[in-house]
């Protein structure tokens, strides 16, 4: 035995065992495999598992991430995607702090947002070292991304991203115990597209008693429509000149569809509302919506789940490249694109003036937007489940100009990240510590109990608010809001466009384009 197996960790897994690292107390492997490479003739196909291996596998340092696009420049100077080379990118992490079988710890598993498209189990926020040291041992999972995981073809099964999440969490029941893990205590976790893919997973027969709990971070249950999704593959399709087929694409260069990606979905935010990658019903893994599965049938109600909001969550989508004050200058040029996107009438944006009369026009529209794809649908959900169903908001405002409480400003909190040089380009220096204590210590207690600290949902819709000063519980803050779009008498066709006024000046062609922008109906995505 060399001095390595006598001083780094080493867990048999399914498939081969592996030497992960002991890191400030806590035994930690990167990159372990949970299925084969999805490329070559597994392109486009549902997971397979991997090739076993002789010997140890050296699980030191991440895997390879998934293919995808880089973070435009308005947008990577907010959010950190490291890119990790090779094809072997279904693949997972583990921290715990206690390797071997016998413990019987929590687990909580992980999965990351992006829109589906970017992201991955390597960005330092999302470091599980702090869960471990709490006692839970943390799961972090890779999964395909944009059109390899999420198009929509006519000769291959769809949504293979999500059936990647499956399997992990398959190879997860399976596997944790060695790792010192309960297989009958697993949480899945998911913050933004992560927080969707969870709700999917959720609601699927497929994947019922693979966790006991679930927590879902800013996204809620859904399914996009098919023929969008299938309009974002025909776009890519019109401009490499190739068939909308799995078969043609699996053709084309990796680097030539990323770059075809990125231009085709440069629109897809929840605002701008351009065409997108999203699951879909399949009749399979996703038998119907989710969230209708969850509300209207009754899946899962017996699965305790944590959800919740950040208070700013659209700032995240209309700072970078400028558009908050783009929206402002608008004004009800503005308000129409928001009433066309949320399918909405004038009412509702009456009654948001009436109860935010010191908001400019593009707050208005960003939490109308965010109010009607994101508060709504998680509302819907703990009214369905209250008994176990625990609901917060995130409210402390970030550091830097114009953020606000935005999208994703909490995950430092939850991860206790917050002294990684990532996690202060969203909260700036000197973020609270005791708000990350009391976030990551609720998280904790959830995965460990399935209690977080504060009441569960009732008639009375209790919110635990995590702002400045210390963690409250709030009767529904948001409630009033939320009453407007059920007494919305809006038909479901959009409203016609108004016309750009003629007091708008020089810049009125940008200007045309952000309305068209806001202007396009789109799937539900989130960066």
């Amino acid at each position: 035995m060399t001095a390595a197996d006598r001083t780094d960790p080493v867990v048999r897994t399914p498939y081969g065992a592996v030497r992960g690292r002991y890191e400030e107390g806590v035994a930690v492997f990167r990159g372990i495999p949970y299925a084969a490479p999805p490329f070559g003739p597994r392109r486009f196909r549902p997971p397979v598992p991997p090739e076993p291996w002789e010997g140890v596998r050296d699980a030191g340092a991440f895997g390879p991430t998934a293919p995808k696009p880089p973070y435009s420049d308005a947008f990577a100077q907010y959010l950190s995607d490291p890119e990790v080379a090779g094809d072997d990118c279904l693949n997972l992490n583990v921290w715990t702090p206690e390797p071997g079988p016998g413990a019987r710890l929590p687990v909580l598993v992980w999965l990351h947002g992006g829109a589906l498209t970017r992201g991955s189990s390597a960005v330092p926020v999302y470091d599980g070292r702090a869960f471990a040291r709490d006692g839970v041992v943390f799961v972090s999972v890779n999964y395909r991304l944009g059109v390899e995981g999420y198009g929509l073809f006519p000769d291959a099964p769809a949504n293979p991203g999500l059936r990647d999440q499956l399997a992990a969490l398959q190879w997860v029941r399976a596997s944790v115990e060695a790792f010192g893990g309960d297989p009958d205590r697993i949480t899945l976790a998911g913050q933004s597209a992560g927080a969707i893919s969870a709700g999917a997973l959720l609601a699927a027969p497929q994947a019922q008693g693979l966790f006991r709990r679930a927590v879902l971070q800013s996204g809620p249950p859904e399914a996009g429509d098919r023929d969008k999704v299938r309009r974002m593959v025909r776009r890519m399709a019109a401009r490499l000149k190739i068939p909308a087929t799995a078969a043609a694409f699996a053709e084309v260069d990796r680097e030539l569809l990323l770059r075809t990606q990125a231009e085709v979905g440069r629109l897809s935010s929840p605002v701008l509302g351009g065409p997108a990658f999203g699951i879909v019903v399949d009749g399979d893994l996703v038998p119907r919506d989710p969230l209708e599965a969850l509300v209207d049938g009754g899946a899962a109600r017996d699965v305790p789940v944590l959800m919740g909001w950040t208070r700013d969550e659209y700032r995240l989508w209309l700072v970078p490249g400028g558009l908050l004050e783009r929206v402002d200058r608008l004004g009800a040029v503005a308000l129409a694109g928001a009433m066309a996107r949320c399918h909405c009438g004038h009412e509702v944006v009456r009654g948001y003036r009436a109860l935010h009369p010191e908001s400019g026009t593009a707050e208005i529209v960003g939490q109308m937007v965010t109010d009607h794809l994101l508060r709504d649908p998680l509302q819907r959900l703990a009214d369905a489940r209250p008994d176990t169903s625990y609901v917060y908001e995130f409210a402390w405002p970030s550091l830097l100009p114009d953020l606000g409480s935005c999208h994703a400003l909490e995950l430092g909190f939850v991860f206790d990240t917050g002294e990684v040089p990532e996690s202060a380009r969203l909260a700036g220096q000197g973020a609270p510590q005791d708000l990350a204590d009391a976030m990551h210590s609720a998280w904790v207690r959830f995965a460990a109990d399935g209690d977080p600290g504060w009441r569960h949902w009732d008639d009375t819709h209790p919110v635990r608010i995590f702002g400045d000063g210390p963690p409250h519980l709030a009767h529904g803050p948001r409630d009033a809001e939320l009453a407007l779009w059920a007494a919305d008498p809006a038909p479901v066709e959009p409203p016609p466009m108004v016309p750009l006024p003629e007091s708008v000046p020089a810049r009125g062609t940008e200007l045309r384009s952000v309305v068209r922008r806001l202007r396009l109906p789109g799937a539900v995505r989130r960066h």
